[in-house]
């Protein structure tokens, strides 16, 4: 059964979903199936592709908002409540500088995609990464990327087991620390395979085979990501600690105030004036 105040993942926002992944998984693993990326560089990683990605993206999640509205899962108080906190993550990501991959906007999104659910968590994510690249004018061909990357974190957070109290602010703290490893990870695989400049024993092989590039990518991970990777989990996972179950509260109150669930009923006005038998 959906608790109380999560926007339910109904059957078309879901099908939408499974192509926005499909879509991604295809856009951050392709150079793994494509020997032809030897006169690739870093400079021109994804220049071509990322602009129909970002399309294909925006036209997915535009397509996963209008099913849950047609199907009733998204309401106007859950749009009203979706823009403010998106535009509230994307305020707070410039203040974490992003000099050490720490970001103040995992530490809403985890939350939020937590109390309102998976297709919620999803699109929230998505659309705060795509409103701090145009409060930012952080718009390149790692934006689709990014953009992703953060919707899957929100997705997550609404696929968590069921907890209460301080053991759900543990499990969200231990999902923020391993969600902001993976996030470098995945960001990681957007333009590793064009960088030129690696030594050979982390550097992507051009028609290599599947598994040594995965080892090599894993290796460039550990050995050059993990400065950027273990402040942005740890600062994920302190973060939520202290602060998490206030935050989550007042998400909670937020969720039955705007009752998302409801069903509206119709009864008949009693026509006044009339003699009734």
């Amino acid at each position: 059964m959906t608790a109380p105040g999560v926007v339910r993942l109904r059957p078309r926002s879901a099908a939408a979903m499974a192509a926005v992944t499909i879509v991604g998984l295809f856009g951050f693993g392709w150079p793994l199936l494509d020997a032809r990326l030897a006169g690739a560089s870093s400079q021109t990683a994804h220049s071509s592709d990322a602009s129909w990605l970002f399309v294909g993206l925006l036209t997915l999640l535009l397509v996963i908002v209008l099913a849950e509205i047609s199907e009733g899962g998204i309401d106007a108080k859950a749009v009203a409540v979706l823009g403010v906190l998106a535009g509230c993550g994307a305020a707070l990501r410039p203040l974490s500088g992003g000099v050490t991959g720490f970001s103040f906007a995992f530490f809403l999104l985890i939350p939020a995609g937590r109390v309102f659910g998976r297709s919620f968590g999803f699109v929230l994510g998505a659309i705060t990464l795509l409103a701090s690249a145009l409060l930012t004018g952080g718009v390149g061909p790692w934006l689709p990327f990014e953009m992703l990357g953060f919707a899957w974190t929100g997705f997550g957070a609404g696929c968590l087991p069921r907890m209460t109290g301080r053991a759900e602010v543990y499990l969200l703290a231990g999902y923020g620390a391993v969600s902001g490893f993976l996030y470098g990870l995945l960001l990681n695989l957007s333009f590793w395979p064009f960088a030129q400049y690696l030594p050979q024993q982390i550097a992507f092989v051009p028609g290599g085979d599947v598994y040594t590039n995965v080892v090599h990518w894993i290796r460039f991970d550990l050995t050059t990501s993990l400065g950027f990777d273990i402040p942005r989990a740890v600062g994920n996972a302190i973060l939520i600690l202290f602060l998490g179950g206030p935050v989550l509260a007042a998400l909670r109150r937020v969720s039955r105030r705007a009752n998302f669930n409801a069903v509206p009923t119709f009864s008949p006005q009693p026509s006044e004036g009339l003699p009734t038998s």
